[in-house]
Formats: C-alpha cells, structure tokens, sequence
C-alpha cells in the first residue's frame, strides 16, 4: 500500500499576502482540520521512522508519515500538543547549526525571521516518541557544493543531533528538494536509513529509500486537497 509522507514547514498565523512562501505556513486551526481528517479516514500519523515498514512492504495498515521541515519554534508551540492529542507521531528535520537559531537561509529571500527550537524543546519533542531527522547543518543546497562539503554537511549534522540530543537519528530531508544520485549515495554512507525529496507522489515498496516523495501541505489547501494528497497522492 502507499504511502503518503506528509510536508509542513511552519505552523503558525500565515504573514500578508505579499510574504514570500506565505504558502508555506499553515495555520494552526487549519493544522488540527488536517490531524482530525486523518483520524476520521482511519489513518494513524506516524514519523518516517515507524512509517518505514509500512512503506517497505513490511507492515499493512492506514498510515501517513508526518514531517516538518526546519525545527520551527511555532511547531514545537501549535502543532505538538495537537499530535499529542490525537495519538500521532511526527518526524522533525533540523538544521543542526540553527538548533536555537532562525531560518538565516530564508531571510536573504525576504521571509521574515522565524525562531527554530532549542537544544530542550527539541529534547522534550523526543521524550514524546517523536522522531529527529537531519536536515543538514546549514539547509545548504547540496548539488553546489563539491562532495567533500557535501559529505561534511549529510554526515556530520547526524553526529552533531546525535551527540547533542542523545538520539539515533537514521532519517534525512534534502533541503530544496535539491540532490542528485551521488547526494542519495553520500546520505546512505552516512548511515541513515531513509531520505526525503519534494517530489510528489505517495510512497511505495519500489521507491528509492533515498529518494521517497512526499505531499508538501500548503497554506490553501482546502480539506479535499489534503484529502486527496492522503489517498491519491
């Protein structure tokens, strides 16, 4: 059975109209519509991590991974206690070298500055059975940079999360959605388990574990998007 890989970044009140990536902040009201949808379709909200079985082949059932790109302060605030709620998992991706930061890489692009979780924050989120991913040390384009940096920012950011955090974290998110065959390579040598892109689409047994696509949740996605993004892909 497929399955979906759900994409948010921020959760929070969406700035003005004419915010760059205002789509990509979701209200928070709008987040719990969602969490309470998948309930009602029966789907179980998973990390990527307990997704993976169920993506494999391995485990049947109704779920849907949900995973949050950046570590963002307002995810921690709006959007944990409603997956605490509801009995759901999530997976995090953190920008290592932001861990009680901002998002630096978006300022330049006019997004307004947004706070990124702290070293306990991101401890309490894993006390809760929710998941750290690597998201890169500093949300870097990889396919521009030369593969001895590359190499440093897949692998070195696990170390960092994993020494700093105390956790195994075996899953990657490709910042940009950028990444080529020799960046999936990189990610396997590293010694994580799984990466994400932006590609669309639901994932299958067949997929590339390091190349899994995913369902980007945006700001205007009315309940029958983001339905249809759970079932169809």
């Amino acid at each position: 059975m497929a399955v979906p890989i759900l994409a948010y970044h921020q959760i929070a009140v969406p700035p003005s109209g004419k915010a760059p990536f205002r789509s990509m902040v979701v209200h928070p009201e709008a987040f719990r519509r969602q969490m309470e949808w998948l309930k009602r379709l029966g789907i179980k909200g998973l990390s990527l991590r307990e997704a993976l079985p169920y993506i494999a082949g391995e485990k049947a059932g109704k779920v849907a991974a949900i995973t949050f790109d950046d570590s963002y302060l307002n995810v921690y605030e709006n959007a944990l206690p409603v997956l605490q709620e509801f009995g759901f998992t999530a997976t995090n991706f953190v920008v290592a070298n932001q861990i009680g930061g901002s998002n630096v890489w978006d300022v330049p692009l006019g997004v307004a500055p947004a706070a990124c979780m702290s070293v306990e924050q991101l401890r309490r989120w894993s006390s809760f059975g929710h998941e750290i991913g690597s998201h890169t040390l500093d949300h870097v384009h990889l396919p521009q940079l030369s593969q001895t940096e590359a190499r440093r920012q897949i692998s070195d950011s696990r170390g960092l999360l994993e020494n700093l955090l105390g956790v195994d974290v075996s899953s990657f998110c490709f910042p940009y959605g950028d990444e080529t065959q020799v960046d999936r390579k990189l990610t396997y040598e590293a010694g994580y388990s799984a990466a994400t892109t932006t590609k669309r689409g639901r994932a299958r047994p067949q997929d590339d574990l390091f190349g899994l696509p995913r369902a980007t949740v945006r700001r205007n996605d009315s309940w029958l998007h983001f339905v249809r993004k759970c079932v169809f892909g």
